[in-house]
């Protein structure tokens, strides 16, 4: 049976003779397509001699299989891997998708950028070489009240560089509360060994006294660092130092004293209902030396991390060699340029901020999509109780206030015939992905984070499920 089976396989050369191959090579190429062929036979050949003694087991050899297994690995080899996402999953900085939805103004001008030539790094009126930081400094430095500014790749590159730049072979005062480990296992004690700078940690994990630090200089402490505790909080009998008394023991002792505030807030999240995050301006205000954010979290541009502060200091960060290997590109600089521009007029982010959108959506109007889209999947899959809408609630994510949930509205969906694993996998493989929750028997949708017109794609997308 064995036997059989491998002789009627076909040949490379028999394949690519035929019409079907001929299309395909048109398609792709002759390389590509032959490369195809020899891998579905070689796997083909596998699959039947490990399966050589189950007389129950019919595997297709035929030609036209062969031809659909081709099609399917050079679809999947030129398809991109990197693809659009719907987050039904309800966090709306997910990490996962990508963090923000980046503004639509910031889109047109990375487009408008990225389609030629641009003015990275030249200065217009001499015609030499000019410096790319110039794009954003004096943006940054309105909105945050800083005397200088700079962007890099991520905010634990701008952490890093800072600690490499100012306190190389020095100690860095740091409280144990603010030992944090970020997403991907990125631990600030690590982060601290990997800069040069020695942790000299103070305090207990939930409370830490200005005194603490105050004993803790010595002879080779270079800085006082404060970090944002970022995805978690220390709740009831804790307390730790605010910014201003840090900067004022830092310069009492001519020392360095860094900010990292993780998420980047420059307008009060207070004014959309929610737990207020470490403003910059505060910081700046405080006397912090330097403060360095996340321009994708909050402010929700590109991936990048911002750093601000006094003119002195980061004109010496710049001078460090891996502010080269850490700086970022036009892209990167056109989208944050536009996404900053949206807060020179915070009242408007409402409406031309996404992220400023979704937690300004309102739960009347949530709730009218759902019920829409409720409505379309029971009138054409002709069920009822097994499709509902219902009260939940949203996340922040990325680490900006982590204890905070925001009302929100679920479609919800008990799946009859498959599991809710299932149903949400083939969410996941649809295209676009839908990504969502599950809860218990129910697969679970987010209005708050599925943009309003994917709606009708979320619902067509349910409906060819389901009706399988």
């Amino acid at each position: 049976m064995t036997n059989k089976l491998l002789r009627k396989l076909p040949s490379v050369d028999r394949l690519i003779l035929s019409n079907e191959a001929k299309a395909l090579i048109e398609k792709y190429n002759r390389k590509q397509v032959v490369n195809a062929a020899r891998i579905v036979l070689k796997d083909l050949r596998s699959e039947i001699l490990d399966r050589q003694d189950d007389p129950f087991v019919d595997i297709d050899v035929s030609q036209e299989h062969v031809f659909q297994k081709m099609r399917d690995l050079l679809e999947n080899k030129f398809s991109y891997s990197l693809k659009e996402a719907i987050n039904a999953a309800g966090v709306i900085l997910h990490t996962g998708l990508g963090r923000a939805v980046i503004p639509e103004e910031a889109l047109q001008n990375i487009q408008e950028v990225s389609k030629g030539y641009s003015t990275l790094a030249i200065d217009l009126d001499t015609g030499r070489r000019g410096n790319r930081d110039t794009h954003l400094n004096n943006l940054l430095k309105e909105l945050t009240g800083a005397q200088s500014a700079m962007v890099v790749n991520n905010n634990a590159a701008a952490t890093t560089l800072i600690l490499n730049t100012l306190a190389k072979g020095k100690e860095v005062i740091l409280s144990r509360g603010q030992l944090v480990e970020i997403g991907g296992s990125f631990r600030m004690p690590d982060i601290m060994a990997a800069s040069g700078a020695i942790l000299r940690e103070v305090g207990t994990t939930n409370k830490t006294h200005l005194s603490d630090y105050k004993n803790a200089i010595g002879e080779n402490t270079g800085a006082i660092m404060r970090v944002h505790h970022s995805n978690y909080r220390i709740m009831g009998f804790a307390e730790e130092p605010p910014i201003e008394e840090l900067a004022e023991l830092a310069n009492a002792n001519n020392l360095i004293i860094i900010d990292d505030i993780g998420s980047g807030a420059l307008v009060n999240l207070k004014e959309f209902g929610l737990e207020n995050e470490p403003l910059i301006k505060t910081s700046i205000k405080a006397g912090a030396d330097v403060v360095c954010f996340s321009g994708d979290k909050l402010i929700g541009g590109p991936q990048s991390g911002i750093i601000v502060g006094k003119a002195a200091v980061i004109k010496k960060i710049k001078k460090n060699p891996l502010t080269r290997a850490l700086r970022v590109g036009k892209m990167t600089i056109a989208g944050l340029e536009a996404t900053l521009k949206l807060f020179l007029t915070p009242e408007k982010l409402p409406q031309t901020h996404p992220f400023y959108h979704m937690l300004s959506l309102n739960l009347e109007d949530l709730n009218k999509r759902a019920l829409r889209m409720q409505r379309k999947l029971r009138a054409e899959l002709k069920i009822e109780g097994k499709i509902s809408v219902g009260d939940g609630d949203s996340q922040i994510g990325s680490g900006a206030v982590p204890t905070e949930l925001i009302p929100t509205k679920l479609l919800k969906i008990r799946p009859i015939v498959e599991t809710v694993d299932n149903l949400a996998k083939k969410l996941r493989s649809h295209t676009p992905a839908i990504c969502v929750r599950v809860q218990k028997d129910f697969v679970l949708l987010d209005l708050r984070t599925i943009q309003k017109h994917q709606d009708k794609v979320v619902v067509y997308a349910l409906l060819a499920i389901l009706k399988n």
